[in-house]
């Protein structure tokens, strides 16, 4: 895999200005935690070299002074909205959230619901956290947010809100996805702060988009076509550029919400400490690009990945057409088109060619490895297998799990387990692979290669399972699928 990105010296530098913030605020700073804490997947795509735990580990070294607060929108709890990284839905990615960080020394305080207006789903969800002996609190929908200052700025507003009981001097206000509403939770806490007399400060961890990038990098239009579901969209931010007469990128959001915090600030400070909605953020990642070619080309990879798993969630009916054609937009701009993603020709070329389901892998060299459906295997699987024999330096005619070990398996899976489909999936041929790995030479060499996968990208002419999706991701690979489904016979 190519890095393009200096991961130690993002960890460094971020963590320096962190604590500066920190300092500049005294002993009250509540920081909104932009992109996942500790499985930033997205990040680690675009930016190849990111560790997507690279936050959590900057943080954990003021675990002792800090605790979290974790934020859910009603809205998302109503529609039962699904992270697609990992496959489960916002409000069990709660729980989720709340045992990795307590397994990892922090303090996690409460749960706030955002976006409340009495829904009887975010009601079932708070009583399930009230059992399990989890505070919760509820923030509601404000009309006119955020443009409406005099009502948000009021009693009416965010004095209505919940006032969200905290101890330590850094509150962390994190979320499972972007939309949740933590930066709303933050400045009603700097409200009700102030009116207990307690004077709060506040800064945002961020990293996309990227504000030191031009505004079309495929970097920053990655950024946008992952959050194409919530109609974000970057731009430049005008107040830095009256303030300091320099081009950085925002997005929308925090532009639109800017005189809000501008108000607040005065309300408390009798000035505001931030100039820009760039200000407020602290976001060192453009300064540990190395390789922009590396990272450039990653982002337009990630682009085309979004907009198959929309045109994917779409034949699903899990979104509509709009979504698809925004980052279909955002292709143009980026100058792309699915055609860039090589793996997609050679997979297309050989399901013409052969009539069924195909799937082709791109490797770290650039050498292409195509395979297709059979009897005995899915395309997944025999891609698999195909991929690590070719970089074990294996004869492609070499069948390193023998039909007679394959056979057994289908029969099991036919007659005893009642699947409707005997080909093996990717999971069950490595676990047979495995078995064979302790008296076969080939088998041991093939699977050594697994770990080169990492980094690669895959492309199917189907929509695939859900276990294969799962032993691609936990491989590394970036995955994309024609929105077909498979044809059972």
């Amino acid at each position: 895999m190519k890095y393009g990105f200096d991961n130690d010296k993002y960890l460094r530098i971020q963590s320096e200005h962190i604590k500066e913030r920190i300092a500049k605020f005294g002993n009250k700073l509540y920081l909104e935690l932009g992109g996942k804490l500790f499985d930033d997947y997205h990040a680690s795509r675009v930016l190849p070299g990111f560790q997507p735990d690279s936050k959590l580990r900057m943080l954990s070294q003021l675990s002792d002074n800090a605790e979290i607060v974790i934020v859910i929108s009603a809205l998302d709890i109503e529609k039962n909205k699904v992270r697609q990284d990992l496959g489960i839905t916002y409000d069990m990615d709660v729980l989720r959230l709340r045992e990795e960080f307590m397994k990892r020394g922090f303090l996690v305080s409460s749960v706030v619901v955002t976006h409340y207006n009495g829904q009887s789903s975010a009601d079932a969800f708070r009583e399930k956290l009230s059992r399990l002996g989890i505070i919760t609190y509820v923030h509601y929908t404000i009309e006119g947010y955020p443009t409406n200052v005099g009502l948000i700025d009021s009693d009416e507003g965010f004095g209505r809100n919940d006032y969200v009981e905290t101890t330590r001097p850094l509150v962390i206000v994190t979320a499972p996805g972007p939309g949740s509403g933590k930066m709303a939770v933050c400045l009603s806490q700097l409200y009700n702060e102030h009116k207990r007399g307690i004077e709060a400060g506040y800064a945002k961890f961020e990293t996309f988009p990227v504000w030191s990038l031009p505004l079309k990098h495929p970097v920053n239009i990655a950024y946008e076509a992952a959050t194409a579901d919530l109609n974000d969209v970057n731009m430049i931010d005008p107040f830095h550029l009256e303030a300091y007469g320099k081009t950085a990128i925002n997005y929308n959001r925090d532009i639109e919400i800017f005189p809000v915090l501008n108000a607040l600030f005065e309300g408390i400070y009798g000035e505001n400490p931030y100039k820009s909605p760039t200000d407020m953020g602290v976001n060192m990642v453009g300064f540990c690009i190395d390789d922009d070619e590396v990272c450039s080309e990653a982002s337009k990879n990630e682009i085309i990945r979004r907009y198959y798993t929309a045109l994917c969630s779409m034949a699903m009916g899990d979104c509509n057409e709009s979504e698809v054609n925004k980052i279909a937009l955002l292709m143009k701009q980026a100058k792309i088109d699915t055609t860039y993603r090589r793996t997609t020709v050679a997979a297309r070329e050989r399901a013409e060619k052969s009539g069924v389901p195909c799937s082709a892998i791109e490797l770290a060299d650039g050498t292409i490895i195509t395979a297709e459906t059979g009897s005995l295997l899915g395309p997944s699987a025999a891609l698999i297998l195909n991929a690590i024999k070719h970089l074990a330096g294996i004869d492609h005619a070499i069948k390193l799990i023998p039909q007679v070990m394959i056979e057994p398996i289908q029969f099991t899976k036919i007659n005893y387990l009642r699947s409707r489909n005997p080909r093996l999936h990717t999971d069950e041929v490595l676990v047979a692979l495995s078995v064979l790995s302790t008296r076969d030479e080939n088998c041991r060499r093939a699977l050594e290669k697994l770990p080169e996968l990492n980094g690669c990208q895959v492309h199917s002419t189907v929509m695939l399972g859900e276990v294969d999706h799962k032993i691609f991701k936990k491989l590394g690979v970036g995955l994309t699928c024609d929105p077909v489904r498979k044809v059972k016979k």
